[in-house]
C-alpha cells in the first residue's frame, strides 16, 4: 500500500518537474526588448562614426617611399623621380589647367596616370621657380603634393594631379549632389585642421621655420593648396617660403611692395603712415606669426555656412581671438591652434553621440 502511494506521489511530481524545467528556457519579453535596444545603440554608434564623424588623418604618408622616389594611384612599387629624358619622352601634355606669375600648369598623362606638368612662365621668375622646386624636393610627405620628377634644363616640374583642383573650389565642389554626404560641419572642421597641420609642419619643417608668403589675400592663399579626392588638403605652391631663424635673428618680408587690407597681419602693413611714401628698405621684417593671424579667416571660409558651422565658430572664438592679437608674440603657435581644434571636434562629437543615444 505504501509502495503504491509513493509511486502515485512520484507520478504526480514528474509533470510538475517537467513544467518547472521549461521555465528557464522562456525569455521574458522585457529582456528581448533590452537586447534589441542595445543592438540598435551599437548600430547607431557605428553609423554615426562612419557617416558623421570625420576620420582622423594619419600623420604617416600612405604613399611613403624613400627620398627621391614616388608612388601614385595603383602603383605597387616606388619609382625614382623622372629624369629630363623621361619627362620629354614619357609625359604627354594635354591641356592648360592653370597659370600663375611663376608657372603654367598642364594636365598631362604618364603611363595612364593623370599628372600635372608645370612649366616656367618667364625666365625672370626662374629663381622663384627653382626655390619652389627645392621646397617640393625637401618637404615631401603627407602634407605636400607628391613630386614625380623635374628637369631644371627645361624648367619643368611634374607632380601628382588632383582633379578637384585648388582649395578655392571647395564651395563649388561641396554644392555638387554627389558630395552632399560630406558637406557637414565635421568634415569642414577636419579640413580646417588639415590646413593648420600644414602651417604647423611648415613652421617645424626639415628646412627650418618656413613662412607661407603667397598669402596676401584669401583667394591667393587658397590657390596655394589642393583639395584631394578624399577631401583632405595638400600644400602645392611652395614658390615663396622664406626662412625664419630666431636664433640668428633672421626674419622675413613677403615681397617688396606695400601690402594693404586686414587679411594680412598688422606687422605686414607700412607702419609710418600715409605721409611717408613706402620704402622697402625701411619696412620692418617679421616672423611666422603672420601665418597665425590668417588662420581664423581661412578656417571661417572652410567652415562655410551650413548647419552646425556657427556652433563650431562659437567654440573656436577664444583661440581665434588669440590668433588676432595685435602683438605677434602673444599669438598661439600653430600646434596650440591644432590642439584646440581637436578638443572642439572631440567635444562636439561626444555631444552628437550623447544626443543620438537619448533619442532611443
Amino acid at each position: 500500500m505504501r509502495l503504491e502511494i509513493a509511486e502515485a506521489v512520484n507520478m504526480e511530481k514528474q509533470p510538475q518537474n517537467k513544467r518547472r524545467g521549461l521555465a528557464p528556457r522562456e525569455v521574458p519579453p522585457a529582456f528581448g526588448l533590452l537586447l534589441i535596444m542595445a543592438l540598435m545603440n551599437i548600430l547607431l554608434y557605428l553609423c554615426l562614426n562612419h557617416f558623421f564623424i570625420a576620420p582622423q588623418q594619419s600623420i604617416v604618408d600612405p604613399r611613403h617611399c624613400p627620398y627621391g622616389h614616388f608612388r601614385i594611384g595603383q602603383m605597387k612599387n616606388c619609382s625614382p623621380w623622372l629624369s629630363c629624358e623621361e619627362l620629354r619622352t614619357e609625359v604627354r601634355q594635354l591641356k592648360c589647367v592653370g597659370e600663375g606669375a611663376v608657372k603654367r600648369v598642364f594636365l598631362s598623362e604618364w603611363k595612364e596616370h593623370k599628372v600635372a606638368l608645370s612649366r616656367l612662365t618667364s625666365l625672370e621668375m626662374k629663381d622663384d621657380f627653382l626655390h619652389g622646386l627645392q621646397m617640393l624636393k625637401s618637404l615631401q610627405g603627407a602634407h605636400v603634393v607628391t613630386l614625380l620628377g623635374y628637369c631644371e634644363d627645361d624648367n619643368t616640374i611634374l607632380t601628382e594631379y588632383h582633379p578637384l583642383g585648388s582649395l578655392s573650389n571647395l564651395e563649388e565642389t561641396l554644392n555638387l549632389s554627389k558630395y552632399q554626404n560630406v558637406n557637414t560641419w565635421q568634415r569642414r572642421l577636419q579640413l580646417a585642421m588639415d590646413y593648420v597641420s600644414i602651417i604647423n609642419y611648415l613652421h617645424h619643417s626639415p628646412m627650418g621655420t618656413r613662412v607661407m608668403c603667397d598669402s596676401s589675400d584669401l583667394p591667393k592663399t587658397l590657390s596655394q593648396y589642393l583639395l584631394t579626392s578624399n577631401f583632405s588638403i595638400l600644400a602645392n605652391d611652395l614658390d615663396a617660403l622664406p626662412l625664419v631663424n630666431h636664433s640668428s635673428g633672421t626674419l622675413v618680408k613677403c615681397g617688396h611692395r606695400e601690402l594693404h587690407g586686414d587679411f594680412v597681419a598688422p606687422e605686414q602693413l607700412w607702419p609710418y603712415g600715409e605721409d611717408m611714401p613706402f620704402r622697402d628698405d625701411l619696412m620692418p621684417s617679421y616672423d611666422e606669426k603672420i601665418d597665425i593671424w590668417k588662420i581664423p579667416d581661412i578656417s571661417s571660409f572652410l567652415l562655410g555656412h551650413i548647419e552646425g558651422s556657427d556652433m563650431v565658430r562659437f567654440h573656436l572664438f577664444d583661440i581665434h581671438k588669440a590668433c588676432k592679437s595685435q602683438t605677434p608674440s602673444e599669438r598661439p603657435t600653430a600646434q596650440d591652434v591644432l590642439e584646440t581644434y581637436q578638443k572642439v571636434l572631440d567635444t562636439l562629437r561626444d555631444a552628437v553621440m550623447s544626443q543620438a543615444r537619448e533619442m532611443l
